[in-house]
């Protein structure tokens, strides 16, 4: 992408003022995709977490699973998840609060007697399912925000910084030489001036 720009003293002060402000904004924005490059490794470490202790409460309990035929699974269900919003590095991400879950009524005298343990079992599949879910999506979005980041570091520091110094280059170069003319071509008129005068 090249910079346009005209061959006069205010667009050099405007490209030169442009310049100075990407210099400015660049250590911040490259603080940014920092932070949200471990935000990110964060979230799918934490994801990585939840997936391990599922699958490994999933293994200690398969020695039940001809049970977990019979169980119902209609007496708990996810009510509701409470979350609140947190900006981090300037990207407005979740935070889980709470899950909220539902319970029917359970008649302990008409169920199998390991139904009270089966059902704290399945609650902890759906606090940990719930919230191995919401790290997934959080790194997602942390990571498209860290994306978009890294690319305006890049145009930065890739393009618009040194194509900002290229084109104020020019027209320093450009007006040194207007000035050079200019002087070259007084010293003329004083010289034919002198001249006509003698």
């Amino acid at each position: 992408m090249g910079i346009k720009f005209k061959y006069n003293k205010t667009e050099l002060q405007e490209l030169t003022k442009q310049l100075r402000i990407r210099r400015t904004a660049l250590p911040t924005i490259k603080h940014k995709e920092s932070a949200l490059r471990l935000e990110v490794r964060q979230a799918r470490k934490r994801a990585a977490e939840l997936q391990l202790q599922i699958e490994e409460t999933l293994q200690r309990i398969d020695y039940m699973a001809s049970l977990w035929s019979e169980f119902d699974f209609s007496l708990l269900k996810i009510k509701d998840v409470e979350m609140r919003i947190r900006n981090i590095a300037g990207v407005k991400t979740p935070v889980l609060e709470e899950v909220k879950l539902e319970g029917k009524k359970m008649n302990l005298f008409g169920q199998p007697a390991w139904y009270p343990d089966g059902l704290l079992i399945l609650k902890k599949l759906a606090f940990q399912s719930v919230e191995q879910a919401f790290f997934v999506h959080k790194a997602e979005l942390l990571d498209k925000a860290r994306k978009k980041t890294t690319q305006k570091v890049n145009l930065y520091e890739k393009v618009q910084i040194p194509g900002y110094k290229e084109a104020i280059a020019k027209i320093k170069h450009f007006l040194e030489d207007q000035e050079v003319l200019a002087k070259a071509a007084q010293k003329i008129l004083k010289n034919k001036k002198m001249r006509l005068q003698t």
